[in-house]
């Protein structure tokens, strides 16, 4: 058991920090924006709230965070009342927003100079994957900070793995992002031009799920995406801010991203549907108009 602190109780914070007090058996302090969330969730889960990020920081072991941008992490972190100046020495900051690789460098060399540890460790799997305590953690930062903060993301992680220093596990997460927008797109213009050639498409998908065109997104989403049905996953306005993540990334690493960026605008013309809060698949409803 560990004495763990957890900033951020979102749609993915809120469970995530649920499990490292029930399923890890950890001792939670948790702080959030909006404070009746933080006693919505002390009163389900049994732990403590605090009035800053500096005072749910004070005498932690770790610190783990989720919140939804650069700038939102910035907010928590630095700063008279940011967790950064509550923490002690030798503990391990782990951050799961999904961010820049260069704030996440940033509150690297922050940590160091204090004398704790930062971990950039986005996740992947969504809000029902936060429930179920089955994400993907991709991370970044020192051997010994991640082997210490491992055992403690297990409570909510079905894979969890360090891909090099930090801001490995942000530029991973972009990766993903840009894999995901990739075969959104396929798939919605498979399932388009089912439909105009007018095949049944649940014989069709059920034909080609078992070959290469298999994926998680075939799988998961076709029948909704079928049914014109788009609540059900990633919303496309997250999306936006993650792909934005990666277009500005690869202007700095020289990455061409032809497709990404082209989703992206798609992206766009769903929002100017109305379909901010649809999830990605919705690429879909674009092609149907």
């Amino acid at each position: 058991m560990a004495k763990v602190a957890f900033l951020g109780l979102g749609v993915m914070g809120f469970p995530m920090a649920g499990h490292l007090a029930k399923k890890g058996g950890h001792e939670v302090t948790v702080y959030n924006r909006t404070a009746a969330k933080a006693k919505q969730w002390a009163d389900k889960f049994g732990g403590r709230t605090a009035p800053t990020p500096k005072a749910a920081a004070e005498g932690q072991d770790f610190v783990m965070c989720c919140v939804g941008n650069d700038n939102d992490l910035r907010a928590v972190t630095l700063g008279a009342d940011g967790a950064f100046a509550g923490m002690k020495k030798a503990a391990v900051f782990v951050d799961h927003t999904t961010a820049s690789a260069e704030v996440a460098r940033e509150l690297d060399a922050a940590a160091a100079k204090t004398g704790f540890s930062f971990v950039d460790a986005p996740v992947s799997g969504g809000q029902a994957g936060a429930e179920n305590g089955v994400l993907t953690v991709m991370c970044g930062g020192k051997e010994d900070a991640y082997a210490r903060a491992e055992p403690v993301i297990a409570a909510y992680a079905r894979m969890c793995k360090r891909l090099g220093p930090a801001g490995a596990g942000q530029l991973t997460k972009m990766v993903n992002q840009i894999c995901i927008a990739g075969l959104v797109q396929g798939l919605s213009e498979g399932i388009h031009f089912a439909k105009k050639s007018g095949l049944d498409i649940h014989a069709v998908i059920d034909t080609i799920s078992k070959g290469a065109a298999q994926s998680w997104q075939m799988e998961n989403r076709y029948k909704t995406m079928n049914e014109g049905k788009f609540d059900f996953g990633f919303a496309v306005e997250w999306m936006r801010k993650d792909l934005s993540i990666c277009i500005a990334e690869s202007r700095r690493n020289g990455a061409n991203l032809p497709v990404t960026a082209l989703v992206d605008q798609f992206y766009s013309e769903v929002e100017k549907m109305g379909g901010k809060r649809w999830d990605t698949s919705s690429l879909l409803a674009r092609l149907e108009r």
